[in-house]
């Protein structure tokens, strides 16, 4: 099976690699345009819509991928579950989910939206409803109408006829307040007569397919069916995204990949329990690259469990550093810096790249509006001499730091050009001041009519 937009045969190999390997006498294939690197092309979708007030957000189509996220505080607790949607927001969920699993909690989701707008944070957000998901938005009106998105679990909106009719009810309540529907299935709570029945139809194959397999197909027509169903009850085509989460990165792969042929609604990629740390980054992160560097997925979510105290925020950084590493998206300048060797004994340039990277990312709420473009800039913080002033000179920006043994200076290149040589105690300062100056005289309004000096 050929994966949607797959990119082919393309070469991947950076005009840097290919110029080495000439150098050494290496034969290689005709070189590979610049345009020609990158993501297949996206998969073609419906534009579904969500929206607050002005704010619009747009999934699928052509539009950018959404980056979102879930609130992990009872809903209830209005105070807290504010707070952490407004620290989501801050760091760049274009999307926010609540979990609506009592009454309680439904009747909190009209006041977290008007505190919300009372301190001008617009994000759109996402109910999550399971088993009485119909009855909430019955009994809570206001509920119904504050949310932007509702996401439905077909697996587990009640059994037997009583699903049917729940479904329908969900469906019927979308429609009356006209609000976009996730129709979002997951193998932990996946159609248990669905799946039999499949698992019985596979058993009177000549050549039964295994059970993984199986299991994959019932995610895949679990959602496809629920969702024209929801169509046949009245809810437009252009209302439907699709989900479909597993927690193997394989699996989770295979079933995106048959939902993105057998269907032209918009798809949210998670890899649903990707776990802790260093565990769940990683898994995330190899089952969406391969995803979107072939045109599928929409909008994505990394489902990370943080450790206790670790902010929530960071699953929305993961997922931004996914987008942009992938070249599909900007949200902030990159840092490169080297991992360090027995060259660089010295922890400075470690110090000096943790400090730009956060200052950085802490002047973008200001400079999204004040710099337009800034978020494409490339920094690199280098710890020696070997690498370092070649890296530095393919950044904007960059320094190369002094490593064991070398004579204590720092040049510093800008735009491709050895600029000037810090020395001393301060030069983390100079060089956050350079970077700072870089960003006023590249980015400023003034100056965006004129061809960034790199791209010349």
């Amino acid at each position: 099976m050929k994966p949607s937009g797959s990119a082919g045969g393309r070469s991947k190999m950076s005009p840097v690699v290919r110029l080495a390997a000439a150098g050494a006498g290496v034969a290689l294939a005709p070189a590979t345009a610049d345009s020609e690197l990158g993501p297949g092309p996206r998969r073609k979708t419906r534009r579904v819509e969500v929206r607050w007030g002005s704010r619009r957000v747009f999934i699928g189509a052509s539009s950018p991928v959404v980056v979102q996220s879930m609130t992990n505080t009872d809903t209830a607790d209005i105070d807290a579950t504010v707070e952490q949607v407004c620290e989501l927001a801050a760091a760049g969920s274009e999307l926010v989910r609540l979990t609506v699993n009592s009454l309680e909690a439904a009747r909190a989701v009209a006041a977290i939206r008007e505190r919300l707008d009372g301190r001008g944070v617009d994000v759109p957000l996402i109910g999550d409803f399971h088993f009485n998901g119909h009855r909430l938005l019955s009994q809570v009106p206001e509920c119904a109408a504050a949310l932007s998105k509702y996401r439905i679990n077909p697996g587990n909106v009640g059994t037997g006829s009583r699903r049917d009719d729940n479904f329908a009810q969900l469906i019927e309540l979308a429609c009356r307040h006209d609000k976009p529907v996730r129709i979002g299935v997951n193998w932990g709570s996946l159609d248990q007569d669905l799946l039999a029945m499949l698992m019985d139809a596979n058993s009177r194959l000549a050549q039964p397919r295994e059970a993984g397999a199986v299991l994959r197909e019932a995610l895949v027509r679990s959602a496809i069916d629920s969702a024209d169903r929801a169509v046949a009850l009245g809810l437009a085509a252009e209302r439907i995204c699709l989900s479909a989460k597993v927690s193997g990165v394989q699996d989770l792969v295979a079933v995106y990949r048959e939902l993105a042929q057998r269907s032209d609604y918009p798809l949210h990629l998670g890899l649903t329990e990707a776990g802790m740390g260093s565990k769940g980054i990683v898994s995330s992160t190899a089952a969406l690259a391969v995803l979107l560097q072939e045109g599928i997925g929409d909008t994505i979510r990394v489902s990370l469990t943080p450790a206790p105290g670790e902010a929530r925020t960071r699953e929305v950084l993961v997922a931004q550093e996914i987008l942009q590493s992938l070249g599909l998206r900007a949200f902030s300048p990159m840092v490169a810096a080297c991992p360090g060797c027995g060259r660089t004994t010295s922890t400075l340039f470690q110090e000096l790249a943790g400090k730009i990277q956060a200052h950085l990312r802490a002047q973008m709420p200001l400079w999204r509006t004040r710099f337009p473009g800034v978020e494409t800039m490339k920094v690199a913080v280098m710890g020696c001499v070997v690498n370092g002033p070649g890296e530095s000179r393919h950044a904007d920006i960059g320094i190369s730091l002094p490593g064991t043994g070398e004579t204590p200076v720092a040049p510093v290149y800008i735009d491709g050009r050895h600029a000037v040589t810090l020395k001393g105690e301060t030069i983390a300062e100079q060089f956050q001041a350079l970077v700072d100056e870089y960003v006023r005289s590249h980015y400023a309004p003034a100056v965006t009519g004129r061809a960034h000096p790199r791209k010349q």
